[in-house]
């Protein structure tokens, strides 16, 4: 009964967390927050680190921790940015074959954190951090530290918070964060990948005596971390428009404090799909409403980094009980 209630606000917190800060700013904030545009808009705005979060979703279930993704989201915008250079732009194959390039491009070093993370023993913290300068000393090279210029395509209007055609209603970037959520939910919870996931970040000890392959399950995780990586790129490129080297610096945190504030334990083995996007569309209205009343940006980074705190000290005293 205790462990069913335990679970019950594991779910419910994140929501009733949610409610909370939206019911704040309906209050405190000019009529424009309720608009349908500015709720579109804040919507819009949790795409591209919720597709993140989705990925780190795996990752701190399993008991790791990932801090190259900003620089991943940054070095995707490049080479789309690059490779829409020498396609046929005028083609939808020649377009997402770009897009495609970069999620792989992504993905192969989210593969190569887990392989030196799982192969060499080496903390993740300390792995990820390095691929973090890496990664985006690639995006500089490619880039020669300047913005990348592209030309106009499909992916452009990923994030259009008015798409064409209008009964989307929601940016195609939305729809695709809502499936993607939903592939992830399914995983998590309904399949044999999704519970190794789990015992990974619960006891990888007792993972290996089950007979798990517990290196090649962390490589994997680490794989779809960097892939879900790839797709929030693509968004960001949507987003910009251009290829930009400095871009998504510090996302990396956003995306983390997205899944601690949904209910992910930075020991391991709890999170929740739902939850991260849960975590990153409070985010989004404590941005958006801040920046409608006029609160200054290191404010916000003050609120938000409170919150960050205040969700790792109750997921501590919820393990101490």
């Amino acid at each position: 009964m205790i462990k069913g209630l335990k679970d019950k606000l594991a779910v419910l917190g994140p929501f009733v967390g949610l409610l909370f800060v939206f019911a704040i700013f309906l209050i405190i904030s000019p009529r424009s927050f309720i608009s349908g545009y500015n709720l579109k808009t804040i919507i819009t705005q949790t795409v591209i680190v919720g597709i993140g979060a989705l990925g780190m979703t795996f990752v701190i279930i399993s008991g790791g921790i990932d801090l190259s993704v900003g620089s991943l989201i940054a070095l995707v915008t490049i080479v789309i940015a690059k490779t829409l250079h020498l396609v046929d732009v005028h083609s939808s194959l020649g377009v997402w074959s770009a897009a495609l390039l970069a999620i792989l491009v992504s993905s192969f070093v989210g593969f190569l954190n887990g392989f030196i993370t799982a192969i060499w023993r080496i903390v993740p913290f300390i792995v990820t951090l390095g691929m973090m300068q890496i990664a985006r000393g690639l995006a500089k090279w490619l880039a020669n530290e300047q913005t990348v210029v592209a030309p106009m395509t499909g992916l452009n209007n990923l994030m259009n918070v008015d798409p064409e055609p209008a009964w989307l209603i929601f940016a195609p970037g939305v729809w695709l964060m809502i499936g993607l959520t939903a592939i992830v939910f399914i995983v998590l919870k309904y399949t044999v990948f999704g519970r190794y996931v789990f015992v990974l970040g619960s006891n990888e000890q007792a993972a290996r005596l089950c007979g798990i392959k517990v290196r090649l399950h962390r490589i994997w995780v680490y794989t779809l971390g960097g892939a879900f990586a790839g797709i929030a790129g693509v968004m960001q490129f949507a987003n910009l428009t251009i290829g930009d080297p400095t871009a998504a610096v510090g996302l990396e945190l956003d995306i983390i404090a997205a899944v601690v504030i949904g209910g992910g334990s930075l020991s391991g083995g709890e999170g929740s799909a739902v939850g991260s996007i849960l975590g990153a569309l409070m985010m989004a209205i404590l941005r958006n409403g801040c920046n409608l009343v006029g609160i200054p940006t290191y404010v916000q980074n003050i609120l938000i980094g409170s919150i960050i705190i205040g969700a790792v000290a109750i997921d501590r005293l919820r393990h101490k009980k």
